[in-house]
């Protein structure tokens, strides 16, 4: 529609132009009548501007609207609904030179030919914006920040992981919102993340490890790179392959760490004295009282069947 309401218009060679069907904000399609009003009201909006160009553009730029129909730059070309086909901006300002536009104040002609183009470069706001929405750094910024947090739950006490994971998975999720996905994957890339916890507090030898690492692949695939997705909006599959055995890597070996500290002997307490030898201080009869009183009880006189020596190992 934008295109279409201009007053010279251009596209690329092997573009194409069209499939403007209404739909809602989530992509599905409207109903009967709720369809029929949005598709009556975006042909009203623009036939003021495409009727001048002629009965086969109009019909075309309807049929765009209510049947999704869809050209290539050269049959845009041939209805009239576009003026040139041009490779670049270059290419542009030499085809409009002379060319003749339709103003409320009458036609003017353009002057083209000595014009000079200046470039618009993104702000430092707006480069942000679209390095967040990079599909591959939406999903590595998922990834790290879940794992961050689920390493603060298993252990906690520290804040770093846990502020890290937050401020990620947040980011993550904005991105995730302006990108076209298959939100069904969360539920994959959620159920991996529990397989790794459960893998840890309930040992089973890393089969819960090799399932995570699973469904963690399946899930970003079907996040990111499900059929409905655009092809620039889909994530590297060597990435997602890459990240998921890196995080079962990762959970396998705090898993072997958690089976080494079962097996290790206990290094304080008292049950750390266990099995032991050590020296007693203090006099013979003090050392065998209390001896005596720990295994026997405390008798009348257990002082007298107990010779007098100074120490006792």
């Amino acid at each position: 529609m934008i295109t279409v309401v201009g007053h010279a218009s251009a596209m690329a060679p092997e573009t194409t132009i069209g499939a403007s069907t209404p739909i809602d904000s989530s992509g599905e399609n409207l109903d009967s009548d709720l369809r029929a009003k949005k598709i009556n009201e975006s042909q009203a909006a623009i036939r003021e501007y495409v009727k001048p160009r002629g009965e086969e553009a109009l019909a075309l730029a309807n049929a765009m609207i209510a049947e999704a129909k869809a050209v290539t730059a050269n049959e845009a070309l041939d209805a009239h609904l576009i003026d040139f086909v041009v490779d670049n901006v270059d290419d542009l300002l030499e085809a409009l030179d002379g060319f003749t536009v339709q103003m409320d104040d009458g036609p003017r002609t353009l002057h083209t030919s000595h014009a000079r183009t200046e470039p618009l470069p993104m702000s430092f706001i707006e480069q942000l914006l679209l390095f967040i929405t990079n599909p591959n750094i939406v999903f590595s910024l998922l990834s790290v920040g879940t794992m961050a947090i689920l390493i603060e739950i298993s252990s906690p006490g520290g804040w770093v992981a846990g502020f890290l994971g937050v401020v990620c998975v947040t980011v993550a999720l904005y991105g995730i919102g302006l990108l076209s996905v298959n939100w069904f994957g969360i539920l994959f890339l959620v159920t991996a993340f529990v397989l790794f916890i459960l893998d840890i507090k309930a040992p089973t030898h890393g089969a819960l490890t090799v399932a995570g690492v699973t469904s963690f692949i399946v899930g970003a695939l079907v996040l990111f790179n499900s059929p409905g997705v655009p092809q620039f909006q889909r994530v590297s599959v060597p990435l997602v392959i890459s990240v998921g055995i890196f995080l079962g890597l990762l959970f396998f070996g705090i898993l072997m760490f958690a089976l080494r500290a079962q097996s290790t002997p206990i290094k304080m307490g008292a049950e750390s004295y266990a099995g032991m030898t050590g020296t007693a201080k203090v006099g013979m009869r003090r050392a065998v009282k209390s001896r005596w009183i720990a295994n026997c009880g405390a008798p009348k006189n257990p002082m007298s069947r107990i010779p007098s020596v100074r120490a006792i190992k």
